[in-house]
């Protein structure tokens, strides 16, 4: 299929309504984000024969390769799932008040992890599941709160869609509010540079080139 980078008007448009489902993806309940990470793995898997030949046909990586990288991407949704739910991750500390102490009183102090609002993640060439669309930098991000905005490595297109369409039926199977994972496409450094300029971009992950493609 032949892709069209999208246009700045609707990377403004998609970072803008990242921004607004994460005023309310940042409350979910972390049980809530733990079933939507293990129905993304469900969803992956689901795609079956038809994700690993669209992968191969496109990177011209062997089978094996494809598959053994398959288990590693559903591995570590899963992984984040159980650590959400387990909770330390967020490192929560409570330093009570010691309103007598001298020479000045110690006032309470409440301190822990918060996700920090939209993160842009850029598939990498040479790793079309794990460090891609939904690689550890999109899981990652999904379980600590924020939301998350993909660009599609030109590489491997395909791929990158077929794995954006299971994120989105996941999020739509657990009722995980609209926009929260949002896909886009582009081959040129002005797709990328919007992304990552953008005033809202509150961080990026990447594996790859300078050149930001």
């Amino acid at each position: 299929m032949e892709y069209i980078d999208t246009t700045l008007e609707d990377i403004n448009a998609a970072v803008q309504q990242s921004q607004e489902a994460f005023i309310s993806y940042k409350k979910t309940d972390p049980k809530k984000k733990a079933v939507f990470l293990r129905a993304i793995a469900d969803e992956i898997e689901a795609l079956g024969a038809e994700l690993v030949s669209t992968a191969m046909r496109e990177t011209h990586l062997p089978e094996a390769r494809i598959i053994g990288e398959r288990g590693r991407t559903t591995g570590h949704c899963r992984m984040f799932a159980d650590l959400v739910e387990e909770g330390s991750w967020v490192e929560a500390r409570i330093d009570t008040a010691l309103p007598d102490r001298t020479p000045a009183p110690k006032p309470d102090m409440r301190k822990m992890l918060v996700p920090v609002g939209p993160i842009v993640v850029f598939g990498a060439a040479n790793f079309p599941l794990a460090y891609s669309t939904a690689g550890g930098d999109t899981i990652s991000a999904l379980a600590a709160g924020c939301t998350v905005i993909v660009k599609a490595h030109p590489a491997h297109a395909d791929t990158s869609t077929l794995v954006a369409q299971a994120i989105n039926r996941a999020a739509k199977k657990v009722r995980i509010e609209e926009n929260v994972f949002q896909h886009v496409y582009g081959k040129s450094f002005e797709v990328g540079k919007a992304l990552v300029e953008h005033p809202l971009t509150k961080g990026v992950g990447f594996t790859g080139s300078l050149a930001g493609v």
